[in-house]
């Protein structure tokens, strides 16, 4: 099984300026992905995709070849992941590289390991579509998430109505975005948000922590500084 594993890094980061080189820990972001990334691959089949040539120069200086740098009509603020998914992807196959497997690795989350990078994989067969790390919800749409009906009063979102304690709720999953194990064919026809063969990676609260915003930084650090991770 031929597995190509691409870490998308855009310069142009608003919610946290600089994220994927911005030092945590004492060390850029995109490492710790990089480190993911070479648990379960060579670096010849790991992909940086970025158009920023200080994310080149750092990738490089960790000793990771940096194969292209991306168009800039895959850079700006509407330019969707699955773009640039498939520019990738294009890339190595006009290079006459073919992948069965494209793993996403998103440089937001800090508190990933790698051996869960591994166990993810792990549950990768053919007939599958996507494996993707999710969390459990907090809030539940059998029990405390509503919506408004054509009257205007809440109404429970699933369900019938009849689920007074969380724990007789079903579970629900969401996504964290730390983890994403895609059939490569499927992929070259199918949003990633569209497909429909998809089996859950379950992540804990601390290793599905999300970077989005400096808020969100400064509680991932008090985290580290914490000693809780």
């Amino acid at each position: 099984m031929r597995t190509l594993v691409i870490i998308p890094a855009r310069g142009g980061s608003k919610g946290i300026p600089r994220k994927n080189i911005k030092p945590f820990n004492g060390k850029p972001l995109i490492y710790y992905t990089i480190d993911s990334a070479r648990a379960i691959c060579a670096d010849e089949d790991i992909c940086v995709s970025t158009d920023d040539d200080e994310i080149i120069h750092v990738v490089e200086q960790y000793g990771l070849k940096v194969p292209f740098k991306r168009p800039d009509e895959l850079a700006t603020d509407t330019a969707g992941t699955y773009e640039v998914l498939l520019h990738a992807l294009d890339f190595y196959e006009k290079k006459g590289k073919r992948y069965d497997v494209v793993v996403l690795l998103q440089n937001t989350s800090p508190f990933r390991k790698a051996e869960q990078v591994k166990e993810a994989l792990k549950l990768y067969r053919k007939d599958v579509d996507m494996v993707v790390s999710v969390k459990e919800c907090a809030a539940n749409p059998y029990y405390c998430v509503f919506e408004e009906n054509q009257e205007g009063f809440l109404k429970i979102c699933k369900g019938d109505g009849n689920i007074f304690r969380r724990q007789d709720a079903p579970k629900v999953y969401e996504y964290n975005g730390a983890i994403y194990i895609m059939n490569a064919e499927v992929l070259k026809t199918t949003h990633m948000h569209k497909m429909q063969k998809r089996v859950k990676y379950v992540m804990d609260e601390l290793s599905s922590f999300d970077l989005d915003t400096m808020w969100d930084w400064k509680i991932a650090e008090s985290i580290i500084h914490s000693k809780q991770f």
